[in-house]
């Protein structure tokens, strides 16, 4: 039975959340990200959860999930600011029980 997991989301303001996440509805970080309007309006998942902007971009602050990248993450971080070893797109992190504890940062805004 899919159950909620417990994320960790510091803003871009530095305030850290505890946020619950549900595995059933297929949503990924940048989502969550929204739903709980930890960011300004209008500055993440500009284009729309496609790997095509950055505005997602988080740093990864423990490892619960694996700071490896797919290609198209890889190359549009290759042409963000503020890059990181840990950074990794929210729209292509997936919301599943393995992330249960997962940290993040939101980067600043592009």
């Amino acid at each position: 039975m899919p159950q909620d997991v417990t994320v960790y989301i510091t803003d871009r303001n530095g305030e850290r959340h505890e946020v619950q996440a549900p595995t059933d509805m297929n949503m990924n970080i940048m989502e969550l990200i929204r739903a709980y309007e930890l960011a300004e309006e209008g500055t993440v998942g500009v284009c729309g959860g496609m790997a095509m902007c950055a505005s997602c971009q988080c740093y990864v602050l423990n490892d619960v999930i694996s700071l490896e990248r797919n290609p198209d993450e890889e190359a549009m971080l290759w042409e963000a600011y503020h890059v990181k070893d840990n950074s990794r797109l929210g729209c292509q992190i997936p919301i599943t029980e393995a992330i249960n504890g997962l940290e993040i940062e939101i980067a600043p805004e592009q």
